[in-house]
């Protein structure tokens, strides 16, 4: 680390310390600039704008993949089926089509999910 600033703040990611508090609800941060990208999430601020269509975004790097529906980019190409896509997340998701992982598990039940918002549409069915 080229500063000692950039070291600590890189410490905090092992430590789990997170001393940004949002005052608005109950997340916390280890870095000032993702306490304040998140607030844009409570204040509705969208200040990165497509060039294209004029649609907005709270978030850089969701203003970068929404290009790639214009430009037909897809960066994140699967090793098995050569399936491309426009997000490195979708990928990670597409990936245990084939290694059958489900990392997301019920704490009601038995049941585990490839994908976390299927287990949270799942746990609706426990109220």
């Amino acid at each position: 680390f080229s500063q000692n600033n950039a070291l600590i703040l890189h410490l905090k990611t092992h430590t789990g310390e997170k001393p940004y508090q949002c005052s608005q609800c109950d997340k916390a941060f280890s870095r000032k600039p993702n306490l304040l990208r998140h607030q844009r999430t409570h204040s509705g601020e969208k200040p990165y704008q497509c060039n294209q269509c004029n649609k907005s975004f709270s978030h850089k790097n969701v203003l970068i993949s929404h290009l790639r529906t214009h430009t037909g980019e897809r960066p994140y190409q699967c090793s098995q089926c050569n399936k491309a896509f426009t997000q490195n997340n979708v990928l990670i998701a597409h990936l245990r089509t084939h290694t059958g992982e489900k990392p997301y598990q019920c704490s009601q039940c038995d049941k585990a999910f490839s994908l976390k918002k299927n287990l949270l549409r799942h746990q609706i069915t426990h109220t």
